[in-house]
């Protein structure tokens, strides 16, 4: 097992809770809907990938190595980057409501390393696998 994957899912799975009660309690009441629909994107792709870094760090047991590093970091980076620029963008067009599409050009690296994660843990499991 990687625990320092499963710590880290266990410590970004409270964040997703947290995040997604804040947004259904206090956030919908504040914002447009066109903003909380972007928040609940990210909590949705934090959670998902929270899952995978969590099967990441227990398939680790089995399938130790760099391929499957590179799942656990890519899942990361990934909720770094797509999660993290959409609260960013949120929070932006909620206290600026001028154009701030400049923070979602961020998002599609956080969605590359979401995908690359994904098949790098497919790699990581296949014994045969040359990468």
């Amino acid at each position: 097992m990687n625990t320092f994957f499963i710590r880290t899912a266990a410590v970004l799975g409270a964040i997703s809770v947290a995040t997604g009660a804040f947004a259904a309690h206090t956030l919908k009441r504040i914002v447009t809907p066109e903003v909380l629909q972007i928040f609940e994107t990210a909590v949705k792709y934090q959670f998902y990938h929270v899952i995978a870094l969590l099967a990441t760090g227990m398939l680790y047991k089995d399938y130790a190595g760099k391929k499957l590093q590179w799942a656990g970091w890519l899942f990361i980076a990934g909720i770094v980057l797509f999660c993290g620029s959409l609260y960013l963008l949120c929070l932006l067009k909620h206290l600026y409501p001028a154009d701030r599409s400049w923070v979602g050009a961020i998002t599609p690296l956080g969605g590359i390393c979401f995908i690359a994660g994904w098949l790098f843990m497919a790699m990581g499991i296949d014994k045969n696998s040359t990468l």
